[in-house]
């Protein structure tokens, strides 16, 4: 860790009251060991809210491609690169972490990916499948109302589970109708013309683009509680973030 990186982190704790909270747990993965599903973020670097990059030990990555439209090319292997530092670069699925040992990790980072998972449920039971008891759990996840899902409505528990009992996987296109119909362009300067986002909705196996489901903190205290884990914390952060902290008990 540079001391002048360190520096511009300390002055944004001392300037910024919203973030020091998020900041000191941050803190708290200095020397730890962690896994960050579909990164890397820039939520999670040095200026963000949440600069785990700058401390901790080390940090392996899963795509679920060889080739994504966040990432571009990537491959399996010891080049998953945050900040200075390099981790392992794991090809699966966010549901099917195979090869990955139980308990492996001290904590598990996911930033606006598992809205992009057709079971959350699942996926969420495989991320604690290998964090270590006690290991420290941080969702970011989009914040609607601010958001193009601002049309949308809440995605319900009882859903969830409807996905996590069916076993729904990744070629489920059961939210592209109304992800099309309630989409607001004008909060979206990512996705192109209405006919390229029907391309990218159209071709989700690949893309990955459709938000399957969309979250509030009480879904995501639900969700959480099911598996056991402990909310530590939550926090709306601008322009688009929610961030829920929550260890494995």
């Amino acid at each position: 860790m540079s001391i002048k990186d360190l520096a511009v982190t300390l002055a944004s704790y001392a300037r910024r009251p919203e973030k020091r909270r998020l900041i000191s747990i941050a803190m708290q993965l200095k020397g730890k060991k962690g896994l960050e599903i579909g990164g890397p973020s820039s939520s999670f670097s040095v200026k963000s809210f949440f600069p785990v990059y700058l401390f901790a030990n080390h940090i392996d990555g899963v795509n679920y491609s060889n080739e994504t439209m966040w990432e571009g090319k990537i491959q399996e292997g010891d080049n998953y690169k945050f900040y200075t530092k390099t981790g392992h670069q794991f090809i699966r699925e966010a549901t099917d972490l195979a090869g990955i040992a139980d308990n492996s990790y001290d904590f598990i980072l996911s930033c606006h990916s598992l809205e992009h998972v057709a079971n959350p449920m699942k996926a969420v039971a495989e991320w604690k499948r290998v964090l270590k008891p006690g290991g420290l759990f941080v969702l970011v996840l989009p914040d609607k109302r601010n958001t193009f899902d601002y049309n949308r409505p809440y995605t319900t528990m009882k859903h969830l589970l409807q996905d996590y009992e069916m076993q729904t996987d990744e070629k489920d296109t059961t939210h592209a109708e109304e992800m099309i119909a309630l989409h607001d362009f004008s909060k979206d300067n990512t996705s192109g013309s209405k006919e390229e986002l029907f391309a990218l909705i159209r071709n989700n196996y690949q893309t990955r683009a459709i938000h399957h489901h969309v979250f509030n903190f009480e879904l995501v205290n639900e969700m959480l509680q099911y598996f056991s884990f402990k909310t530590e914390y939550q926090q709306a952060v601008a322009p688009f973030h929610l961030v829920t902290i929550a260890h494995n008990d």
